[in-house]
């Protein structure tokens, strides 16, 4: 078994609610399945077809997911304080060449979406700010070229 990975409790319960979700549909499926294979000739049955493709993408995906679940190691975020960058934090940073100010929450893979300004631990961004303090410079190895911040503030909520 691959290693534990952190995630937040929010990421956690995420992700046990798409699992149940998935699982629901387990009956549904097998019900289209039957329907569909009452319809008669198996090899020209579109709809049997399909339903078995959704039955297999489903028990797939609940698979990757009880996995996931087996490994996720839940990291209380509120139980954590203090000025050094770690799993879980809102980081403030300062971008030093457009003087802009960004916020991201450093969150696992699983649960990254950069539309909310959740960055993934292992993203250029997180990797560089991981174990930095309030105050530091930070400079970021993205595709685009280097970035250049300064952390203004970490948080813990």
């Amino acid at each position: 078994m691959p290693d534990k990975f952190p995630i937040t409790a929010e990421g956690f319960a995420a992700m046990k609610e798409e699992l149940q979700e998935l699982i629901s549909c387990r009956g549904d499926i097998s019900e289209r399945i039957a329907v569909a294979r009452e319809h008669g000739d198996l090899k020209e049955n579109a709809e049997y077809h399909a339903a078995r493709e959704q039955q297999g993408f489903n028990e797939a995906k609940i698979a990757e997911l009880e996995d996931r679940v087996a490994r996720a190691e839940v990291i209380d975020i509120s139980s954590l304080s203090g000025n050094d960058v770690k799993f879980g934090a809102k980081v403030k940073l300062l971008d030093l060449d457009t003087e802009a100010e960004v916020v991201y929450q450093i969150v696992s893979e699983y649960e990254a979406d950069i539309q909310a300004r959740k960055i993934s631990i292992v993203s250029p961004i997180a990797k560089a700010l991981i174990g930095k303090s309030i105050g530091d410079e930070v400079e970021v190895h993205t595709p685009r070229g280097e970035k250049d911040y300064e952390i203004l503030s970490v948080e813990y909520a």
